[in-house]
């Protein structure tokens, strides 16, 4: 159980479905009830298949190009740590790439929303990818990595919730409150990148 608390927390945390209701709530306000409770099956769907992909496959790649789980653990903290700062200073979209007038554009003007932006890059982005990888490393027993897989199913129906009442969360919290959550959870991101990063150069230089 504590294993399972502390995946979903912490994947729940980089992924940060709240920060990307504002974003939800722009691109489907012209769509009906039904078409924003699709989009919303269809992001968590690819959210959730992309990071089991990751989760699984993430270690050949590593193992291909020869890196290290420590250096890429170095290389997610400062990810993670970037993406916490984004939500801490309320830059998340900037962050994501979403404030440059062609991305709106692009984003605005497609018929499905659910890869992209939504699922990448907004919500599985290389911070939550580099996690998964890392954490696939660091947990070798079948029993271990199923509580991860039933954590990120747990964490992808958690955003299911978050998007299919991204419209009420809006109107209830609106835009200040929304941007308080984002900063708490910045917080925490910011606080997992460090201990990523601090946790894999103890390992270095004790290897050294």
């Amino acid at each position: 159980m504590e294993l399972f608390i502390y995946i979903f927390a912490a994947l729940f945390s980089v992924i940060n479905p709240l920060g990307t209701v504002p974003i939800f709530v722009g691109l489907t306000k012209e769509d009906s009830k039904a078409e924003r409770s699709k989009t919303s099956i269809l992001t968590v769907i690819n959210i959730f298949v992309i990071l089991l992909i990751s989760f699984f496959t993430g270690r050949y790649i590593l193992n291909f190009f020869g890196i290290s789980l420590d250096s890429l653990r170095i290389a997610g903290g400062l990810i993670i740590t970037t993406s916490g700062f984004a939500l801490l200073t309320g830059s998340f979209s900037k962050h994501k790439g979403m404030d440059k007038p062609k991305v709106k554009e692009d984003a605005f003007q497609r018929d499905g929303v659910s890869l992209t932006p939504l699922a990448i890059p907004m919500l599985a982005g290389p911070g939550s990818i580099s996690f998964l990888i890392g954490l696939y490393q660091e947990y070798e027993s079948w029993n271990d990595k199923l509580i991860a897989v039933m954590a990120i199913f747990s964490v992808c129906l958690a955003t299911l919730l978050v998007l299919r009442s991204s419209h009420y969360i809006v109107n209830i919290l609106g835009a200040s409150g929304i941007n308080a959550i984002s900063r708490i959870i910045g917080f925490i991101v910011i606080a997992i990148g460090v201990e990523y990063i601090s946790s894999s150069v103890i390992n270095l230089l004790s290897s050294v």
